[in-house]
């Protein structure tokens, strides 16, 4: 032999180093998420204007028939309602000069 290393102690050093860069990045994110929970903590939460309400009241009680009462009201933060819509609006297929 030529004096190299045995290929398992190579192996184990690359193997500690992988971890200790691991053991960093989860420290950096637990950071970091401790760090977004407090400013999501000090950001008020959006109030819904009384006009929306009031449209969303008109709304309902059209599709319903009679009055019904809101509730509760929020904001949601996800995509999933446009994501929604947008599907709605690629999938429709407009026939022209088909009877």
């Amino acid at each position: 032999m030529t004096g190299d290393p045995r290929p398992e102690v190579q192996l184990e050093q690359v193997l500690e180093q992988v971890l200790e860069q691991v053991r960093a990045l989860t420290q950096r994110v637990d950071r970091l998420e401790a760090e977004l929970a407090q400013t999501r903590a000090l950001l008020p939460v959006p109030e819904v204007p009384p006009e929306v309400v009031l449209a969303i009241s008109a709304a309902v009680a059209e599709f319903l028939g009679h009055r019904a009462k809101v509730k509760q009201v929020h904001y949601r933060s996800g995509a999933a309602w446009a994501q929604q819509g947008r599907a709605m609006v690629h999938g429709h297929r407009i026939m022209h000069g088909v009877r």
